[in-house]
């Protein structure tokens, strides 16, 4: 009876890390979908363009740096960095209902949020920040962001901007 308990549990376990480390790959895929989508907008494409870069940037930090990450860091950073990116869209349509300084307000309390939590501290400025100092970009965030802080934090902040 042990066994069959045993078998059970580590049957639905594996089950359950073979579903956590499909996130990532779930989110970059649907961002390249986009991209490459002849339907999608100008800001679609720029937001899921994005999205490829940090995972992308991400990856590669951690391979250049030697480190060693599960699945867990991969998909919690991945997820949170989605789910940052919806809330900063839900809020600035949000804003731009209520006035130009609420919506310039949620603009910074996301690019904020992005730089106040770094990732990697890397040095690389110049390629760290160009989504923030591009002034045509949908998405004024740091390459170098801990998704998972940067999410809590600004989801925090927001409530307090739009009251």
């Amino acid at each position: 009876m042990k066994k069959i308990i045993m078998t059970i549990l580590v049957s639905v376990v594996a089950l359950g890390s073979l579903q956590a480390q499909s996130l990532y790959k779930k989110v970059y895929d649907n961002a390249v979908a986009v991209v490459n989508d002849a339907a999608a907008n100008d800001q679609q494409i720029q937001v899921n363009q994005f999205k490829i870069t940090a995972l992308n940037y991400m990856s590669n930090q951690v391979t250049k740096r030697n480190q060693t990450r599960n699945s867990y860091f991969y998909d919690s950073q991945a997820v949170n960095m989605a789910s940052f990116i919806t809330d900063f869209e839900t809020y600035i349509i949000k804003a731009r209902t209520i006035s130009t300084e609420k919506r310039l307000a949620v603009i910074g309390c996301y690019r904020d949020a992005s730089l106040q939590n770094p990732l990697f501290n890397d040095q690389d400025k110049e390629t760290t920040l160009v989504y923030v100092n591009d002034k045509q970009t949908y998405t004024p965030f740091s390459l170098d962001t801990d998704w998972e802080k940067a999410y809590d934090q600004a989801s925090a902040k927001i409530k307090e901007i739009l009251k």
